[in-house]
Order: C-alpha cells, then structure tokens, then sequence
C-alpha cells in the first residue's frame, strides 16, 4: 500500500470510527443505569466533567444526527404531537422525541441526564435545560459568561473589564465543582483536570494549524463535509488523549496533501466561506451542489461557532488549572457568540486570507439565533469586500421546508453569475 493510499482519508475514516465508539461507550452507560452530564458545543466544560468520570451526552449532536440519518421528521412530529410547536428549535424537539423514546437514537441509546451544563451562549440553551428538569428532576447549572460589549472589541488578560469576567466566570466555575462531586460521588481531582486541559491543549493546537492549512491551493479538506466530521471529534472527544491524538494525525495527513498538492476535488474552480448552520436532511446532496460546479468551501462560521472555542488554538496554563480554564470558557464562548453577531469583520478576513470567491449565507428556519441578522450581515459585508455572495434558506432538521429544487435553481445560478463575473474581470484586464 502507497503512503497515499495509508493517509489520504484518514481522518475521516478514523474520525467514524470513533464516533461510533463514542456512541457504544453511551449506550453501555444507559444499559447500567448511569446518568450522563448534558452539555451543548459552546462551552461544554468536557475538560471539568472528565475529571469526574461523568459520561457526557451532547443533544445538539444527537438531534443532527437524526437528520443526517433522515429519521429527523419521525422525532419531530412525535414533539410536534407532544405539544411543541413547529416553529421551536428542530434540535430541541428531536431530542424532546429522544427523552420520550427512553434515549432511543438510531446510533445507539443515550443515558438520562443526572446533570445539565448550559452556558448563555445561545437563548435556547436554558430554556432546553428547563425540559430536562420537568423530565427528569435533573439539576440544571447555568454558566452566565459575559459577551463582547462591541463589534472588535476584544480586550485580553490585564485589561480591567476583561479581569472582572474571568473573576465572575471563575465563582461560577467553584459554585459548579460541589454539584458535579455531588452528582457523581467523586471528589474534584486537580490533577485529573491538568491531564484534560493538556490534552485540549494539543487539540486547539492541532485545530488551529488545520484551519491554517486549509488556505492552500487546492484546500485539503471541505469544510462543511469534513469539517463536521472534525467538529464531532472536536466536542465529542475534547480534553481527551484519543481526541488529542486523532488532531495530530489529522494535522499530519492535510500536511501530507499540502505538501503533494492533493485537493478535496478533482479541480477546484470556485473556494467558499459557508455561514450558518448545514442542511442536515439532505446533507450530502447539498455539498454536492456546489461541489458538481467545482465550488468547495474552505472555511465556514460553523467551525467557528461549533468547535466551542477550538478554532482559537486557546492554551490552557497548567500551572494555573481552574484559573485558566476560566479564562478559556470566558475567551471560546465569547468568540461563538461573536461569530452570530459580531462576524464581519472576520469574514472580511476569511475572504482575504483563504483566497475566496464566494460566501453563501444559509439562514435556518430552526434557529433563529444564528440566522437573525444575515441580510444585513450580508450587506455589511458587502460594503467592505467586493465578493459575490448567495442567501439561500433551508433547515438544519425539518425536511418539509427543505426544496432541493429551489436550491438547486439558486446554486446554479450563483455559479453562472460567478462565472460570469471572472470572464468581465479578465476582459477588463486584458484591455488595460
């Protein structure tokens, strides 16, 4: 076997497979009667919970899942009959369907929440910790985590607004060290914490190196097919040595494509930035829109917002664990909720750093946390770059406001217009 053959495909191939054995690992914990830690990708604290040996449940992952697998309309219609409405949060309803079928999931059975860990990055997070309680009497710790005051304004360690948060972040995080010793029967274990957090440290490194590698011509992995591949990895296994591991192994096969000009397409015509959340219920047909035009994207907010806070290449202080690890949920959850409503400027960036052609914009009926504000995004963006751009409307869950056809009509259209803008752009130049 060629050494391309050994490591071209790797990452994805490996990443199933844990992914898989992450969902055993669940089931066996629901067969024994364990309860699990509830968390969501922004700020999920899975360095802390570690420590305790608390197998820890992502319902977000779960319900998209549901999608990819295109059983999501069974669980949503069995909320939808429960009494919630179709216009709630379609991952919150697939996993209300969850709780109601005992943790039933076409990926295995997931255990009953013992404990719910939310932060306030997204609105809906406290509200769905609230089902929990009326379900399963599950204590629900909510982490308030103070946002950026201002578009751009990012102040650091020393600046004295910014030391204030980390102060209030860090009593939240002592208030939460006695329920968790509480819930789980276990005693905090410093050392078991500065274990986790050097092992997400090697992770953001890796993560952020693997961003950073993407910026090559051709790009080595799309970042909405592969890339949720990675981002599973990334929430699933964070703070683990697996999961370190696998980041370094990913890292070392995009080096590999970089260095022998190995591409995600057979010829890249067309590099994209996504912003917004996939269309999970016809999840490969939708990359294969763009990817029948030559178009794959190289970047998206969704590994921004999702990776909660991976994207930053964040390193933990060992010396300093429980400060440090303060500092990081202030810092990564920040940085996910500056990406819904502060992401301009960075787009503005992404476009010149990663040689990009187009951005498209995917607003969500599901969600309207990441999808308020796109048309003006939009324009914003506009003003400052002169990039084309597409605004197409989908889901993430419900199949019944998902339309290939129209979105089809869309993509194609936006190509031509792309194609069409590179012909005027090398007519203008030729004639200079």
């Amino acid at each position: 076997m060629t050494a391309t053959a050994e490591i071209v495909g790797r990452g994805n191939s490996d990443g199933a497979r844990l992914f898989r054995e992450w969902f055993a690992d669940l089931t066996a914990a629901a067969a024994e009667g364990r309860g699990a830690a509830y968390v969501f990708v922004m700020g999920s604290l899975a360095e802390l919970l570690r420590t305790f040996d608390l197998p820890i449940v992502f319902p977000e992952i779960n319900s998209l899942q549901t999608a990819v697998r295109r059983v999501a309309h069974e669980y949503l219609a069995e909320a939808e009959d429960y009494g919630y409405s179709p216009d709630i949060c379609g991952y919150v309803k697939a996993d209300v369907a969850t709780q109601l079928r005992g943790g039933a999931l076409p990926m295995g059975r997931i255990p009953k929440p013992a404990v719910s860990v939310l932060t306030n990055a997204c609105n809906t997070y406290i509200k769905w910790g609230e089902i929990w309680e009326r379900m399963h009497g599950t204590p629900a710790f909510v982490l308030d985590v103070p946002g950026s005051r201002a578009a751009g304004l990012r102040p650091g360690p020393g600046d004295a607004d910014f030391e204030g948060d980390r102060r209030y972040v860090l009593a939240q995080l002592r208030e939460l060290i006695p329920v968790l010793e509480r819930v789980s029967g276990q005693r905090f274990d410093v050392d078991r914490l500065r274990e986790s957090l050097r092992h997400a440290n090697t992770m953001s490194r890796a993560w952020q190196r693997l961003l950073e590698l993407n910026r090559s011509r051709p790009s080595v992995f799309n970042a909405l097919s592969d890339g949720t591949i990675f981002l599973g990895v990334a929430n699933a296994l964070r703070g683990s040595a697996a999961g370190a591991a696998y980041f370094e192994d990913l890292v070392e096969e995009m080096e590999y494509k970089v260095a022998h000009g190995i591409g995600t397409l057979t010829e890249e015509k067309w590099r994209l930035v996504f912003v917004g959340v996939p269309c999970y219920p016809i999840f490969r047909r939708f990359n294969e829109l763009f990817g029948e035009w030559g178009g794959t994207f190289v970047n998206s907010t969704y590994l921004w917002f999702a990776s909660g806070g991976t994207n930053l290449g964040y390193q933990y202080d060992l010396a300093h664990p429980l400060e440090s690890l303060a500092e990081g949920l202030l810092v990564s959850v920040r940085d996910a909720m500056d990406s819904m409503f502060f992401q301009t400027g960075i787009l503005a960036d992404m476009i010149d750093a990663f040689h990009v052609d187009g951005v498209v914009f995917h607003p969500i009926k599901s969600c309207r946390t990441v999808s308020t504000g796109l048309a003006d995004n939009r324009r914003a963006l506009m003003e400052q770059r002169d990039v084309a751009t597409l605004f197409i409307e989908s889901d993430m869950m419900d199949r019944r406001v998902v339309s290939e056809a129209q979105l089809k009509n869309r993509v194609d259209a936006f190509f031509e217009g792309l194609a069409a803008r590179k012909a005027s752009a090398a007519l203008a130049q030729s004639r200079r």
